[in-house]
């Protein structure tokens, strides 16, 4: 299986489309559908494919529940394997080379007219310096036909090309568009350690689709998966240029910045390609975001209440805010999952705790839950001076905010036949 498997059911738009706004106001008209285009101004024999990365629709192609994918998700990262090598041969990504580099042919949109231009915001970057591997998200400015100016956040691949900064020397990466979907969901996974999410992409691909992970070297010695779609030799430069503003996951407009400057030295792609041109803020960048972070929720909560599932939330943009299934064992359960949902994910603002009868990811069905469940001043935890998320514009100067927590769950030692609804 490969990324070409999550296109199952889009919209084909055989209408001429400019990656410049058109794709964003296509996909706005279609409400954001699945959509693939297959008639790019700017780049003749490519397709782009959008919104096609959702929960349901994994849950679909893997043919698991909700519970059981974020279960999926907490195993691999405690039994990461190691992928297959292959030759060049044998990786459809290999099957052409474009003679010379230049980006700007390639399907990558400039989506929303407050973003300074081209950005690639579902590629992922796969880094090797001083023996430590690393595969995560980086948002690409455009500036010219062979660079483009990322932004790094303070984590692992931050951190990796400070220390090679501080020795005068670049990193070698390579620059990976629309791999298969495990590989994109072990590369927005985040760790307290050096954890290889290739590693983590293996099993997954291992317990999902039975076989192993196929990588191939790229000439600067990068491996990456046999069968994405794209996949680019690069190298982290010494130099900076600005970055921004663009539209980041909750909507609002991320600043001005003097960012790293990445030189692209080759570009490989398969047979017919097809870009992953994620829009920034909506389905794909929320899953992204907050599926990856429903394991380590959920493994909190486990620890003191049995839980079923978690979502995380479209209108917290999938990252401050979540809803969470259990089934209490006892009074006093829907707080302390409260407590320790907080805890499992720290950059969340709400959470709101109902019984494994209410749909997470239907925010009706939650309503309903709070309406007939919940007593405001009874069943509502309020934490003050807790450390915020960087997303949150409205946290303090200090970075601090306050959270909420909301128990809707049917109040325990009770009839319950009340609470139940029959719909």
């Amino acid at each position: 299986m490969a990324f070409r498997d999550l296109l199952t059911g889009a919209e084909i738009i055989t209408d001429e489309v400019s990656v410049i706004h058109g794709i964003y106001e296509k996909s706005k008209s279609a409400k954001h559908a699945p959509l693939v285009f297959e008639n790019i101004i700017e780049s003749p024999g490519q397709k782009a494919a959008v919104n096609i990365l959702a929960r349901d629709r994994l849950c679909k192609l893997f043919d698991i529940t909700p519970g059981e994918l974020i279960d999926t998700l907490a195993w691999a990262m405690e039994n990461p394997s190691e992928p297959q090598i292959v030759g060049p041969g044998q990786a459809p990504v290999m099957y052409q080379m474009q003679t010379e580099v230049n980006l700007e042919s390639l399907p990558i949109p400039w989506h929303y007219k407050e973003d300074r231009g081209r950005y690639q915001s579902a590629s992922v970057i796969i880094a090797q310096y001083g023996g430590i591997r690393n595969m995560s998200f980086h948002r690409q400015f455009v500036r010219d036909s062979n660079h483009t100016v990322s932004r790094f956040v303070p984590r692992h691949l931050r951190t990796m090309t400070d220390n090679a900064h501080a020795n005068g020397e670049e990193v070698a990466i390579a620059v990976v568009n629309a791999p298969d979907a495990v590989v994109l969901l072990a590369a927005a996974m985040s760790f307290e350690h050096d954890l290889d999410e290739l590693t983590v992409a293996a099993a997954l691909h291992e317990r999902l689709h039975g076989k192993p992970l196929e990588l191939v070297e790229l000439p600067n010695g990068v491996l990456v998966p046999a069968d994405a779609e794209y996949a680019m030799e690069a190298r982290i430069t010494l130099d900076v240029d600005d970055e921004g503003p663009y539209v980041d996951i909750t909507g609002t407009v991320d600043d001005v910045r003097k960012e790293t400057v990445i030189e692209y030295d080759s570009i490989y792609y398969r047979k017919n390609p097809i870009f992953h041109a994620l829009i920034p803020a909506e389905t794909e960048h929320r899953t992204l975001m907050g599926l990856p972070r429903a394991p380590t929720i959920k493994a909190a909560v486990n620890e003191v209440v049995p839980c079923s599932d978690v979502y995380m939330t479209d209108g917290g943009s999938g990252w401050l805010s979540a809803v969470v299934a259990i089934k209490p064992q006892k009074k006093g359960d829907g707080m302390l999952a409260i407590e320790a949902a907080l805890a499992g994910h720290k950059s969340m603002k709400s959470v709101t705790v109902v019984d494994t009868d209410i749909d997470c990811s239907d925010p009706i069905r939650v309503e309903w839950a709070l309406m007939t469940r919940w007593q405001p001043d009874e069943d509502t935890l309020i934490l003050s001076d807790q450390k915020g998320s960087s997303l949150d514009p409205s946290r303090g100067k200090d970075g601090l905010t306050s959270k909420i927590g909301i128990d809707a769950t049917i109040p325990f030692g009770i009839d319950r036949s009340p609470f139940e609804s029959v719909l």
